[in-house]
């Protein structure tokens, strides 16, 4: 299945973006969610598209130059370059709480509607309980 998983991408980003121009075309004075639906599926197949393209080349690239592929394999196993990863990986996330934050209460003041806050308090709310569960779960484990 992992073999198959960029040309699985490539095929549902295909299907996507053609369901989505083609509902563009057809509609004709779209109403409610369909007025955005079609541009959705356009820029998620776009996206799964391109992730199924760069997945199948990258494979094509590691099966004709082996040598590339253990450089590499080593790159991506380093305990220097994960930890790396991981320290900038929590640099983003102090970043994004402040944003978030700021981003509500900004909408909050300006009087935007409670069904706009409501999911970004939700997804504030969601990721820094994630957070709490993993420092608990990973203090557990020391």
């Amino acid at each position: 299945m992992k073999q198959n998983k960029g040309a699985l991408w490539l095929a549902i980003g295909l299907a996507l973006a053609g369901l989505g121009l083609f509902w563009v075309r057809t509609l004709q004075a779209p109403q409610g969610i369909m007025r955005a639906l079609p541009y959705i599926c356009i820029g998620l197949g776009c996206g799964l598209f391109g992730q199924g393209v760069g997945s199948l080349y990258n494979r094509h690239v590691m099966r004709r130059y082996p040598d590339f592929a253990r450089r590499q394999q080593v790159e991506v196993n380093d305990e220097r370059n994960v930890a790396l990863s991981n320290r900038a990986k929590a640099k983003g996330y102090d970043c994004m709480t402040v944003v978030f934050g700021a981003l509500m209460v900004a909408f909050a003041l300006m009087g935007t509607s409670f069904t706009l806050i409501v999911p970004f308090v939700i997804a504030y709310l969601f990721v820094v309980g994630s957070a709490v569960y993993y420092r608990i779960r990973f203090e557990k484990e020391m």
